[in-house]
């Protein structure tokens, strides 16, 4: 999370934008993005991604969570991904 803040900061000052001006583009409190940007608490998503739309950098989201832009996810893109995810049990006959 203090990354993120940090960037969100960056991004604030490169827009050449106050606190208070972020806050009134992103219809927040100036609270929420100081929270933001200094990870003093809990930011709801909805707020966190009203702060983006404003930075405009919204969009860059969707590709910075994608599973397939991970090596990971493109070594699995041809399986077909379970419905249900169930938890492991780690007996004596798991190896």
């Amino acid at each position: 999370m203090r990354d993120i803040g940090n960037n969100i900061q960056a991004w604030r000052k490169l827009r050449g934008l106050t606190q208070s001006q972020l806050a009134d583009r992103a219809a927040v409190a100036r609270t929420t993005v100081i929270r933001l940007e200094h990870d003093n608490g809990n930011v709801s998503l909805e707020n966190t991604l009203r702060v983006l739309n404003a930075l405009g950098i919204l969009e860059n989201v969707p590709r910075a969570v994608d599973p397939y832009e991970t090596d990971l996810g493109r070594l699995r893109a041809d399986e077909q991904l379970p419905v249900r995810v169930r938890p492991r049990s780690f007996g004596a006959d798991d190896d």
